[in-house]
């Protein structure tokens, strides 16, 4: 069953197709199962030559975790064509995208364990890049439990980083203030201190919950580590700008 669910879903995820939730069918689902079958179907993805290259954090600030009544984040997988190498997004394979920033951690040393701490992690990062992730569940109307969420690798989709590397000592990461705008109009702000306090601790989280389930994140993986802001619905012809203050801007064009 488990497999099945993966199959159906990796087919969903790479055609950009709609789904009804699975837990309507398979109630007895839960969130154990959903991280195997997210597994699953993340390994269909690279069986067919898709290479996991990184990791990503939802679920990062405590009101999105009380608005879905859970008590940590989520995690989900990152393959080589979830990767935009231009600030284009294509609206053909996809179903509701949304857009948010982030700080992206770019990892050369591996990382594990329960023990992990936020200096174990500075001493594995290459470079911090800013980052917007391109959020589209495979659900229905966007409308999905916890379970079904984690099964549907935590609706990932898309993602683009910045062209400007930074040491991790370059500045404050938690204190980075962040303005979205789209079509030029602003609407969304925060900080990058609303996930998890700080972005480092989003890694530290990431490792330790990756623990549990014999993962790892290895040498030349990028982390996205949580929005900072609310994914911002995006259709064709808008355009995304996320202005990073004292680092850079990152743009997305949405076309059909």
């Amino acid at each position: 069953m488990i497999t099945d669910i993966a199959n159906k879903i990796y087919m969903h995820q790479k055609n950009g197709l709609e789904m009804d939730k699975i837990t309507i069918e398979y109630p007895e689902l839960n969130v154990n199962n959903a991280y195997e079958i997210q597994r699953l179907s993340i390994e269909q993805a690279i069986k067919n030559g898709d290479p996991l290259i990184g990791w990503k954090m939802g679920l990062t600030s405590i009101a999105k975790q009380k608005s879905v009544n859970v008590d940590e984040p989520i995690y989900g997988r990152l393959t080589k064509s979830m990767e935009l190498e231009e600030n284009q997004l294509s609206m053909e394979g996809s179903i509701h995208p949304r857009v948010e920033p982030e700080i992206a951690f770019m990892i050369n040393k591996p990382l594990f364990g329960q023990d992990i701490t936020a200096k174990d992690v500075w001493d594995a990062t290459e470079y911090i890049v800013p980052a917007l992730e391109v959020i589209d569940s495979r659900y229905k109307n966007f409308s999905f439990t916890l379970t079904d969420v984690v099964a549907d690798n935590a609706s990932s989709s898309k993602f683009i980083v910045g062209k400007q590397v930074n040491s991790p000592t370059y500045t404050s990461w938690d204190q980075i203030k962040v303005e979205l705008y789209k079509n030029g109009v602003k609407v969304q702000s925060g900080v990058s201190s609303d996930v998890l306090d700080h972005p480092v601790e989003s890694v530290v989280k990431l490792v330790k919950m990756l623990s549990k389930n014999g993962e790892q994140i290895d040498p030349g993986m990028i982390i996205l580590t949580g929005g900072i802001t609310e994914a911002v619905h995006v259709e064709d012809g808008d355009i995304i700008e996320a202005h990073f203050e004292g680092i850079e801007k990152v743009s997305l064009q949405v076309k059909k």
